[in-house]
Order: structure tokens, then C-alpha cells, then sequence
């Protein structure tokens, strides 16, 4: 069979999703997805929506269904679906009375393995009990530590007759990969639901898929090394990196001397004493290229940090200083154009007696800073992502910005942020 392209729509809103759909139809959409954050924020409303908007499209329900099988492949295909989603680590029993259920209603049965994606012995046994389609579906939350393995559903197709549908992460740019390991369904969610223009999207990656060819892409892929970071932190902001960690990780009273200059990089930290510049500047010695110097001088004048240590700095291409204190000499370090963030500006400058400590852990404002800890700055001030977590926020800030551009999209085209998201449908129940 020719690869078959369907668009997962994983909105909790209804007529996002169906604006989504309208578009992706008219990019050359095969089949119509609706998913399971859908499914449950709009209940089996949705999957007749689609139906009856769409009704020459195949409509999959990702009802994720663990258990009731027959009970729950029933109330989906009374609502119009044509597919329904069984989950692979639901019990032999659930599956055989899904499989048995979507015969009586006249529907398919799509058996997604989910977390035993790549167990091979799970894929064999399902294969066993005769679904329509099997899936393979890389969760989000592992899509962001961005490691997608094409090698494992090659394997999988390699000992299955079954055809196999693959989901997670795939793009205009990757997902001629995934029909070479043998995939026959090709499952699409931001690549084209989180696009400003999610006609034009379809139609770059049905041509991806009928020319066979990589169409390179800026958005809607994740990286899964330090080497590649610096790509993401190009694009987002702090703003999308607090949102990314919860609304987490921004450090207090610390904002840019100079506007519109970003900073990233890992930390070496500073310790030292109020206007006691010696460890702020031996740090410089120790700083490797593109570190920052993160110092923390209790928040209080004189300055720890002038043009002097800003000159050491670009001659050591150090990214960039954030101090919890004072800076001077703030003309000359604009001229110069060195990311500086500070948190007091002052003339005077203190003495180098040498006290404090350089890379050990620091505490500014409540936030935990350790030597290696990523510090993002821009105009809306600091943060800090811990080194153990820098590449999945990272990639989560990257799907705030995609998400963030959709929505500024549908704004533009009418309607306000409250009334898109339907906030107050929303809001927390008193």
C-alpha cells in the first residue's frame, strides 16, 4: 500500500481542532485523527464533528483503550469513527474484544504499542491476534529528549505482515526515514497542527512522501545533544523557557544592562563578597569559550564587574556576565556589546581582597545555580535550566514557540487569546 498520511489532532479545543482539519484537508490530508486530549476535553463529539464535516475522510478515533473494549469501540463507531485505537499493553482479552467489536460495527482496529514500541516480542504477539494496523508511538514527553529510533520500527516491519502506522516527532525532514523502515501509516501532529499555515505544511510533506526526498525544516524537530542546543536557544525566549519548566527556573531582580542582546551558555559560578572583584575576574582565567560567569555578590554595591573584566572577557570569548550586584562602566560595555545582566548599576567600584569561591553552587533569588547549569538571558531577564535537563526544556521551549506561533496565527485571522483557547471553559472550578 502507498504511504497513508494522517494529522493528529491534539487540541482541547473543538474548533481549533476543526480549523486545523480544514486546512490539513485542503494540504491533501488522507486521514482525520481525533486525539485522545480531544477525545477527552470534547468527548466523542468531536469524532461526530469530524464526521460529519469530513465525511469522505477516514476518521480515527485515539480512544487509547485499556480496557471495556467492546464497550468502548461501540460508543466510538456510533459516533463515526472508521478507526479506533487500542493500546498494546491493554490485556490480550481487551484487544480480541475491540478486534471482535470494530468487525460487528463495520470499523478497523489500530493496536498502538506505546511505551513497548519497540519490543519486538510485544509487537509479534499482537501481530498474533489480527488487528487492522498496529502503532508505534513515541510519546511526547520522550519525543523531548529527542531520540527517535527509525532502526527499532525497521525491525518491527521486518517480522510483522500487519501494516504499521508511526507516530512521534516526524516531520517534512525526517519522515521519509520512517517510510523506509517499512512504515505505511504516516501519523503527523505539530509538524502540522502547530503551523501558521497548515495547508502549505500538508502539502510540503505529501511531497516529501511522494518524491521520497528530505524537505528541510526550522521548526518541529528536536535535537538530542549539547552540539545542537544552540540552535533551539537562537529561537526561544526566556519566556518560552519558563513556561517550558513550569513557570520555573527565572531568577529575580537580574535584568539586561544592554537591550535586544541575548545571552546562553553554561555557568561558572562566582561566590564572593560585596565589591570584592578578585574571584569575578580570576574567573575569567577559568571560563572556557561561550561560558558565562554568573556571580553572585549578595545583591548589594559596589561594582564587582567594569570595562576592564569586560575586555578579559571578549578576549576569552566568554558569552556573557550576570551578577547579583552591582556593574559599572555600563557606556563602555555597550560600545563593546557584551551581554551583561546585573542587578544594581553604580560608579564605584569595590576591592580585589579575594574572598569567595569560584564554581560551586550558588543561590540567587531561590534559584539553585551549579557550575555547568545553563543560564538563558534576553530582555525579559534570567534563567536557569539545571545541565541534567538542558536538552529536553529545550526542546519543550521549542513546543511552547511552535504552539505560541498557531495561536498568533488564529488571533490575526479574528477572535482574541480568551475567546481561541475558550479560557473561561477553563478555569478552575470553585
Amino acid at each position: 500500500m502507498e504511504p497513508i498520511l494522517q494529522v493528529a489532532l491534539d487540541f482541547i479545543d473543538l474548533h481549533r481542532a476543526i480549523n486545523v482539519a480544514k486546512e490539513a484537508v485542503e494540504g491533501g490530508i488522507d486521514w482525520i485523527e481525533a486525539g485522545t486530549p480531544l477525545i477527552k476535553s470534547c468527548g466523542l463529539e468531536s469524532v461526530r464533528q469530524l464526521k460529519k464535516l469530513f465525511p469522505d475522510k477516514t476518521i480515527v478515533a485515539d480512544m487509547k483503550i485499556m480496557d471495556a473494549g467492546r464497550t468502548e469501540v461501540e460508543i466510538a463507531a456510533k459516533s463515526g469513527a472508521d478507526i479506533v485505537v487500542v493500546m498494546g499493553n491493554a490485556s490480550d482479552e481487551t484487544i480480541k474484544e475491540s478486534i471482535e467489536a470494530g468487525k460487528n460495527y463495520g470499523i478497523k482496529i489500530m493496536v498502538d504499542l506505546m511505551e513497548s514500541a519497540y519490543n519486538l516480542t510485544r509487537a509479534k504477539q499482537v501481530a498474533d491476534l489480527k488487528p487492522d494496523y498496529i502503532g508505534t508511538h513515541i510519546p511526547i514527553d520522550q519525543q523531548m529528549t529527542g531520540k527517535t529510533n527509525f532502526e527499532k520500527i525497521k525491525e518491527i516491519t521486518e517480522n510483522i505482515d500487519i501494516p504499521l502506522a508511526v507516530a512521534g516527532g516526524l516531520n517534512s525532514e525526517n519522515i521519509v526515514d520512517a517510510i523506509q523502515a517499512g512504515a505505511k501509516i504516516l501519523i503527523i501532529g505539530g509538524a502540522i497542527t502547530k503551523s501558521e499555515n497548515a495547508i502549505s505544511s500538508t502539502k510540503k510533506i505529501k511531497e516529501a512522501v511522494s518524491k521520497r526526498i528530505k524537505i528541510p525544516t526550522e521548526l518541529y524537530k528536536r535535537v538530542d545533544s549539547l552540539e545542537n542546543i544552540h540552535k533551539i536557544f537562537k529561537k526561544v525566549s526566556t519566556s518560552n523557557i519558563s513556561d517550558a519548566m513550569h513557570r520555573k527556573g527565572w531568577i529575580k531582580g537580574i535584568m539586561p544592562i544592554i537591550p535586544i542582546m541575548k545571552l546562553f551558555g553554561p555557568a561558572v559560578t562566582v561566590r564572593t563578597y560585596p565589591g570584592d572583584w578578585a574571584k569575578p575576574v580570576e574567573a575569567v582565567d577559568i571560563a572556557t569559550e561561550g561560558s558565562i560567569i554568573v556571580i553572585d555578590a549578595g545583591g548589594v554595591a559596589p561594582a564587582v564587574w567594569g570595562e576592564l573584566a569586560t575586555h578579559s572577557a571578549v578576549i576569552k570569548k566568554i558569552s556573557g556576565v550576570v551578577i547579583n550586584g552591582a556593574i559599572r562602566d555600563v557606556e563602555e560595555i555597550k560600545k563593546i556589546k557584551f551581554p551583561s545582566f546585573s542587578s544594581i548599576i553604580c560608579p564605584q567600584a569595590g576591592e580585589p581582597k579575594g574572598f569567595g569561591e569560584i564554581n560551586i553552587t550558588i543561590v540567587i533569588s531561590g534559584i539553585s545555580i551549579s557550575p555547568g547549569d545553563w543560564i538563558i538571558g534576553d530582555d525579559n531577564g534570567i534563567v536557569c535550566i539545571p545541565k541534567d535537563n538542558v536538552i529536553e526544556i529545550a526542546n519543550r521551549a521549542m513546543d511552547v514557540l511552535e504552539k505560541e506561533n498557531r495561536l498568533r496565527k488564529e488571533i490575526d485571522k479574528g477572535g482574541t487569546l480568551s475567546q481561541i483557547t475558550e479560557i473561561l471553559k477553563w478555569e478552575k472550578q470553585k
